[in-house]
C-alpha cells in the first residue's frame, strides 16, 4: 500500500484496481451523486473502463498530485476519495491568479458530518503549499451544494465567483450555476503566521 498522506483520523493512499467494489458502492448513493448527476449511479462497467483507469493514470504523473483512497485509520474501511490534480491543461505552478491545482473529495454519507472532508482538504492544502510548490489552489461545487462550500470554507478557501456551465443533461439546482473558491500560498502563508500567533 502506497501511503500518500496521513491526518489523525484518516491514511490517503493509492487507489487500486481491487477499489472497484469500493468506487461502485459509492457511487450507488443517490445523495452522494446528488450534485453531480443528480443521483444517478455510475454503472459497474463505466467505473471499471473508464473511470478507475482514468484515476489510476495521475500515479504516472508522479507522487505529488492524483486521486488517493480515503481510509479511516481506527477501522480501516474506506469511506471515499479525495483529488488534488492540475487544471487540465494547467500546471502545478499556475498562478498567481491561474487554475493551479483542483481540490476535490467524494465521501459515503455515513462519513459526512465528521469532519473527515475537511480535514483531509486541510492536509492537502497544507501538503500542496509545504511540499509541492503549489501556487493557488482551487475547489468548485454547484452553487447550491451548501454543505460542500462550508467544507471549502471551513479548509481556508475563499469564494471566487460564481459561473454556468453548459452541461449536457442538466440537472436540479444547476440553473444556480457552479462556484469556485480558491486559496494562494501567500494567503495561506497569512493564515498559518495569523494562526501562530
Amino acid at each position: 500500500m502506497i501511503v500518500y498522506l496521513e491526518t489523525d483520523r484518516l491514511l490517503l493512499r493509492r487507489l487500486t484496481a481491487a477499489d472497484e467494489d469500493e468506487l461502485v458502492l459509492l457511487d450507488s448513493d443517490p445523495e452522494v451523486m446528488r450534485f453531480l448527476t443528480g443521483g444517478v449511479p455510475t454503472p459497474r462497467a463505466e467505473i471499471r473502463d473508464q473511470v478507475l483507469p482514468r484515476l489510476l493514470a495521475y500515479y504516472s504523473q508522479g507522487n505529488d498530485f492524483g486521486f488517493w483512497a480515503a481510509v479511516e485509520r481506527l477501522t480501516g474501511d474506506f469511506i471515499g476519495w479525495f483529488h488534488f490534480r492540475p487544471h487540465p491543461g494547467g500546471t502545478a505552478v499556475d498562478g498567481p491568479d491561474g487554475p493551479g491545482i483542483e481540490l476535490g473529495y467524494r465521501l459515503r454519507r455515513a462519513a459526512w458530518g465528521k469532519g473527515y472532508a475537511t480535514e483531509g482538504c486541510r492536509a492537502l492544502i497544507r501538503k500542496g503549499f509545504a511540499e509541492s510548490g503549489v501556487e493557488r489552489i482551487y475547489a468548485e461545487t454547484m452553487t447550491v451544494n451548501q454543505a460542500s462550500r462550508r467544507v471549502m470554507e471551513k479548509s481556508g478557501l475563499s469564494y471566487v465567483r460564481t459561473f454556468h456551465q453548459d452541461w449536457p443533461d442538466a440537472i436540479a439546482g444547476s440553473e444556480h450555476g457552479e462556484v469556485e473558491y480558491a486559496l494562494t500560498r501567500a494567503e495561506w502563508e497569512a493564515q498559518q503566521a495569523a494562526s501562530a500567533e
